[in-house]
């Protein structure tokens, strides 16, 4: 099962909640504190974090970012830029485990990461 930790500034319940949808008995989603999410992370409590933030990657990211150092962390969606698919997947394939967007484009970015972290 996979453990999944929700941090971010806002959103946190709709985001957890859309983790759930996809992953079903798949996986175990908890809402947490940016930081208490990054040390899940860190300490290897949960196996990937996800946030939200109007940004995408500053209070998604920010504190994933200090605690766990960019290589494991991605900003897959901006105000007005989602990355591709593509990208996307590249970015889990390579080893990130946290993952920043922006709330607007959670329903396309969410499923793109949970399909790809799922197989």
């Amino acid at each position: 099962m996979l453990r999944i930790v929700v941090g971010g500034q806002i959103e946190k319940e709709k985001v957890a909640e859309l983790i759930r949808k996809i992953g079903g008995d798949n996986v175990s989603v908890t809402v947490k504190s940016d930081i208490e999410a990054a040390m899940a992370i860190k300490t290897n409590q949960a196996d990937y974090y996800f946030g939200a933030c109007n940004t995408g990657g500053g209070g998604a990211l920010a504190m994933a970012i200090a605690l766990l150092g960019m290589g494991l962390c991605a900003t897959v969606s901006m105000p007005g830029k989602i990355r591709s698919n593509e990208e996307i997947i590249n970015e889990v394939k390579s080893g990130k485990k946290a993952f920043g967007f922006t709330p607007q484009h959670m329903d396309q970015v969410i499923p793109v990461i949970m399909n790809e972290i799922l197989k």
